[in-house]
């Protein structure tokens, strides 16, 4: 017998339930769907499993989107601080670290815990593991489940992206768009690590595990201009990691380098000048290069880009040979072969475009009562608990929508 809702959401991941709490607690009869056995794995393995769940400096400029300007109206009415009353009014201790980075002080499953409260606090109608196999419209929308049909006259996808699968991660939600005739961006995994071709690995790839304070920056396509930011960088045996790789990812495309400024903060020339008047003679620039790099970088660099392999003494360089070190300090160009893939991914890039979606409501322009919600939309975040603070504004605007 198919039972009847207002509300339909399909994913139960962070969006999915803070819709459905949301709109559950304004009375709302909510049925919220998953096919995974267990709630919420992405919020589990977030933040090495203390859930990164905002960023206190939250601002529209954090996140990209082929339409821009989107993000704001509902970054705007649900903020950090909105987030961070909930999470206090549970009673879940939290800490900040860099950049304005929250995280829990002990488990990513008191988000899930709270979440799932929340929900139950607004009767929502909880059904997992419960697989989707086909949706209709009419009046409203028909959802035929494993667990048999059920109707209401709102469908939210919140289905997420395609990274991480072994969360469960499907193009689900894509394919749900292409149903509707809503339009997609083009997809790509995000905050996700580098990959580098053999003759790089070849020189660095016994480096792995090596982690360095940077400035790194690419080109971002289109406008000339650069993204770039600091936070430490980690060689692997397979190409480049940590926090500053992976938010740069978010803006490399395929063909162009990263540069990294391996003396952030540092004039590589005025320091070269000081170490070349030391005395007694400085006859081991790798030595002294580790001053701002670990060791095993210093030895590797230096004989890579040293003059004469970095054996000649500081104090016989050329100015010339000054120069080009200073320069390549300044600016180490590495060329990526590409991505590690969806596997290695934090998030996906893309996805249902916004400019086909009310800023206000999240609800599809053309098809009435349909919405969409978190990752599956074309709006991505910078790594360090942005992307979280999307799935809980959109969430929000949607779920009071409802």
């Amino acid at each position: 017998m198919q039972q009847n809702f207002d509300a339909i959401i399909i994913g139960a991941g962070a969006a999915g339930l803070f819709c459905a709490a949301r709109a559950g607690q304004r009375g709302r009869r909510v049925a919220l769907i998953d096919h995974a056995e267990t709630i919420g794995e992405k919020i589990r393995i977030s933040g090495g499993g203390r859930c990164n769940f905002t960023n206190i400096g939250t601002s529209p400029a954090n996140f990209l989107s082929q339409n821009p300007h989107f993000c704001r109206s509902a970054l705007a009415r649900f903020t950090p601080q909105d987030f961070v009353a909930l999470v206090t009014k549970h009673r879940i201790s939290f800490h900040e670290k860099t950049l304005g980075q929250l995280f829990c002080d002990e488990s990513s499953q008191q988000i899930i815990d709270m979440l799932l409260d929340e929900c139950a606090k607004g009767g929502v109608t909880l059904m997992h593991p419960v697989t989707v196999q086909q949706i209709h419209r009419g009046d409203g929308f028909v959802v035929d489940t494993s667990s048999g049909p059920i109707s209401a006259p709102k469908l939210v996808v919140a289905t997420g992206g395609l990274s991480i699968p072994a969360t469960g991660a499907t193009a689900f939600g894509y394919e749900i768009a292409k149903q509707f005739d809503v339009p997609l961006t083009p997809l790509s995994a995000g905050l996700v690590p580098l990959a580098l071709d053999a003759p790089e690995l070849e020189r660095y790839g016994l480096l792995s595990g090596v982690s360095f304070d940077t400035v790194v920056t690419t080109e971002v396509p289109g406008n000339g201009s650069n993204a770039e930011f600091r936070e430490a960088a980690l060689l692997t045996h397979r190409g480049l990691s940590g926090p500053a790789v992976l938010q740069i990812s978010n803006y490399w495309q395929p063909g162009n380098h990263v540069a990294f400024d391996l003396l952030p903060g540092v004039d590589a020339g005025a320091w070269l000048n000081e170490l070349r008047a030391r005395r007694p003679v400085v006859t081991s620039f790798a030595k002294a290069l580790t001053e701002h790099v670990p060791q095993r970088l210093a030895d590797a660099w230096t004989k890579a880009h040293a003059p004469e392999s970095g054996a000649k003494a500081i104090n016989n360089w050329t100015r010339a040979e000054l120069d080009q070190v200073a320069a390549l300090l300044k600016v180490w160009r590495l060329l990526p072969s590409g991505t590690l893939g969806y596997k290695k991914a934090e998030v996906t890039l893309g996805g249902v475009d916004t400019k086909a979606l009310s800023q206000q409501t999240m609800e599809a322009r053309k098809v009435p009562g349909l919405h969409f919600i978190g990752e599956v939309m074309d709006v991505t975040g910078w790594l360090g608990g942005y992307n979280f603070q999307w799935a809980w504004a959109s969430a929000a605007a949607c779920g009071d929508a409802l």
